[in-house]
């Protein structure tokens, strides 16, 4: 019973503890990268960064400042803060809904994105030492922990649009949200959505 409980330490929760540490590490190594300063903005605080790369990837149903405390899992008020931050320095920009005016969207300036395009000197060569495939295994392996974090922590999984259940193919190569029943862009299946729902077995809506 000993043997096999040292046996199951080591094969189980060692590695496990070494992938946390590896990405605590990677995280720790990129935030102090992201922190520098980028095209003349002056340096981004971790949540700053966050909060661009978040409406970067969104897509038109999840870029509110709801969505973003959401995503980022922090308070309304430090989102708040963090999104004032950003459209004073030009990064960011309010508007109010066109169907709802209670309702206020982001977007990122042509600023914003110049900033969200540009990766870290940490990054960048990190990726220059793995080829395609080394590269397509960890990003594998990293979207299954996130999975597993977020099915743990009871969150939203924001994952994209061509991966949701609730995305319809139409004829002509046409898709269509099925939550809101709106027509959708091929590049807008790419996008993140806060309503996303996990593709499971069963087959898509198909309409016509």
């Amino acid at each position: 019973m000993l043997v096999e409980s040292i046996w199951l330490r080591y094969h189980l929760v060692m590695p496990a503890d070494r992938l946390y540490r590896v990405i605590e590490r990677l995280g720790y190594l990129l935030r102090t990268d992201i922190q520098r300063d980028r095209d003349g903005h002056g340096a981004l605080q971790p949540a700053q960064r966050a909060a661009l790369e978040y409406l970067a990837r969104c897509n038109r149903l999840s870029n509110t400042p709801a969505a973003v405390t959401e995503f980022l899992q922090l308070t309304k008020g430090t989102v708040s803060q963090t999104l004032g931050v950003l459209a004073r320095r030009g990064l960011v920009e309010k508007r109010r809904d066109g169907t709802d005016r209670r309702v206020v969207r982001l977007a990122l300036t042509p600023a914003g994105r110049r900033v969200v395009a540009v990766r870290g000197r940490i990054w960048r060569r990190a990726c220059e030492a793995l080829d395609a495939k080394q590269i397509a295994r960890a990003g594998a392996l990293l979207e299954d922990v996130v999975r597993g974090a977020q099915r743990a922590s009871a969150t939203r999984s924001f994952g994209e649009c061509h991966d949701c259940r609730m995305l319809g193919r139409e004829r002509g190569g046409r898709y269509r949200c099925g939550l809101v029943d709106e027509p959708l862009s091929v590049a807008e299946t790419r996008k993140i959505c806060r309503q996303h729902a996990p593709l499971n077995r069963k087959s898509r809506p198909n309409r016509g």
